[in-house]
């Protein structure tokens, strides 16, 4: 599994005399990856996310992790001193990776996806007979 060449996202420019649009940042979020028999394990650290906020899908070998963090006081802010940023990663999967059995699981800000190889690609004995 390779990372993915995306654009990044559009730089924030310095604040003109009036505001129109607030434009969206993004972080990579970092990751670990471990290999195992059965695939592949991905851990992406992705603190402040809940569930409703974070998508992960696969589309064309592209396995893609955007969340949109949102703080957790509803109303007005009169003062912030730090600022929550959006996530956004993304990996080329190869031919032998199952798609359509990836899961993924959130726990405590770590994202934990299994990618499971496929059958195919999957190291099998084979029996030696004697004739």
């Amino acid at each position: 599994m390779a990372e993915h060449t995306v654009a990044a996202p559009e730089v924030q420019k310095p604040p003109m005399t009036e505001r129109t649009r607030h434009h969206a940042r993004h972080v990579a979020p970092p990751v670990d990856i471990y290999e195992t028999p059965d695939g592949l394990v991905v851990l992406a650290d992705v603190p402040g996310l809940a569930q409703e906020a974070l998508e992960v899908r696969v589309d064309h070998h592209v396995l893609t992790i955007r969340g949109q963090v949102r703080h957790g006081i509803p109303g007005e802010v009169t003062y912030r001193e730090y600022d929550l940023i959006n996530v956004f990663r993304q990996f080329a999967l190869s031919e032998t990776v199952d798609q359509r059995h990836i899961t993924a699981d959130l726990q405590r800000g770590v994202l934990t996806l299994h990618v499971p190889k496929a059958a195919e690609a999957k190291p099998r004995q084979i029996e030696v007979r004697v004739a």
